[in-house]
């Protein structure tokens, strides 16, 4: 069951983007634990966070399409609080090892350099594909996605542009 605070978040973005969908977009916590979650939560509210990868095999093997630049999405702490409303602005396929530092600085996590992120990555990609058979190395594709922020739970709206 979704939480209520995503159908108020998104009650709130369309009082001030009335073109927006009626439907709730789709919702989601980043990463595969708790604190790894509302970590990234809070830096899409803080605004450090404007960037996501997901392997395509995970995305296939959870029935999701690739995102696309002007869709909608809220965010949510690992709990299912809404925290933000995000925008897609770009999406890149890329291999693993093709992601670069500024893609790493996108992301927002950590310290932001390429090697922390490849290392947690290629973590986080290890256990999420466990048991698919998929090779976790250089040659994942990866959806390099990029977003903005557009709302957050706790202050307001930053308008669509």
């Amino acid at each position: 069951m979704t939480n209520p605070s995503v159908s108020r978040l998104w009650m709130r973005f369309r009082a001030a983007n009335p073109h927006a969908p009626e439907d709730v977009p789709l919702s989601f916590h980043f990463c595969d634990t708790k604190d790894a979650a509302d970590i990234c939560a809070d830096l899409v509210v803080a605004g450090r966070k404007q960037a996501t990868a997901s392997s395509l095999k995970e995305l296939e093997l959870a029935g999701l399409e690739v995102a696309q630049p002007g869709e909608l999405f809220i965010v949510t702490d690992f709990g299912g609080k809404a925290m933000a409303v995000i925008e897609t602005t770009r999406v890149d396929i890329r291999r693993f090892g093709e992601i670069d530092e500024d893609f790493a600085r996108a992301e927002g996590e950590g310290d932001l350099t390429l090697e922390w992120w490849r290392d947690a990555h290629r973590a986080y990609y290890q256990r999420v594909l466990s048991g698919s058979g998929v090779a976790v190395d250089d040659d994942l594709m990866i959806a390099c996605e990029y977003f903005r922020t557009v709302m957050t739970s706790d202050d307001g709206a930053f308008p669509l542009q």
